[in-house]
Order: structure tokens, then sequence, then C-alpha cells
């Protein structure tokens, strides 16, 4: 390795790291995980840092946690590039890209205000995956960007 290039984000001992983001939605990836600093997590978190694949990405380290198979789920609707590593002992263990699902439930709030999901009626929300947004099952809405400030945290 040449002295130009070093570690930018120290390892983890156990946990998850998120590689492979798109740069600048790290912390759409951190509000996904519920994740405010307020619980005392340890996360390492690099914004736009250079990337072979991407030309510029962001990487979310979270010490101590590994990530459920709903959390992936959602974080593939904002970062469907993303690569999930889980470290344990220092050694990633597993490594595998984001799936996005079909269909997402109870995550996601519908942002039409006449959608019987925002009426107050006891509806779990349900939203279809499409290539580019989700589409909202029982109106209809079809939601392209900020799809992270349609989650419930």
């Amino acid at each position: 390795m040449s002295d130009d290039h070093q570690l930018r984000v120290s390892k983890i001992k156990s946990g998850t790291v998120i590689d492979h983001v798109v740069g600048g939605q790290a912390l759409n990836v951190l509000a996904i995980l519920g994740i405010d600093g307020s619980e005392g997590e340890e996360v390492s978190v690099g914004i736009n840092v250079p990337s072979d694949r991407l030309a510029r990405k962001d990487i979310v380290k979270v010490e101590g946690r590994e990530l459920s198979q709903d959390e992936v789920d959602v974080l593939s609707l904002t970062a469907p590039d993303a690569t999930i590593n889980i470290v344990r002992d220092y050694d990633v263990v597993e490594k595998h890209r984001v799936d996005s699902p079909d269909v997402v439930e109870d995550v996601l709030s519908c942002p039409n205000p006449d959608c019987i999901t925002a009426a107050g009626e006891p509806v779990t929300s349900r939203f279809e995956v499409l290539e580019d947004g989700v589409r909202c099952s029982y109106c209809g809405t079809i939601v392209r960007e900020s799809i992270a400030d349609l989650i419930d945290t």
C-alpha cells in the first residue's frame, strides 16, 4: 500500500459494516436503523469517501449490532447497492449485497393524507417496491424521492 492511502475509519471488533452506500445517504441509513446517538451506540460514518465502484460512497459501521432482515429490506430502499458485512472478532464472517423486497409492510407511512392508513384506521401500511420508488398498496401513491422521510421510527 502506498503512503498516500490510509485507513479513514478504524476497524470494528463486532457488528455491521454497511458499505457502498450512495454518497450522501449515510444519515438516512442511520435514520432507518433508528440510530441518533442517544443510546450510546458506537458508530463510525464516512460520507463521500472515494470509491472505485461508485466514485463517491458512504460507509456506516455499527459496533455491537447485527442487522435484522427487516432492517436490511428497508435499507435497500435508500441504499440499493449497499454491501452488508457482519464482523466478529475483527473478521468479516458474512458478506452480502442487499436485495430489494417486493413489498414492505408496517415500515413506511403513506404521504397521502386521504389514504386509509393515514385516517386512524387499524390498517398496516403496505408498499410495493418499484425499480425507482415505492407504491402504496391502498391508495396507489407513488414515492420516488425522500423515501427515508416516510420511515416509521
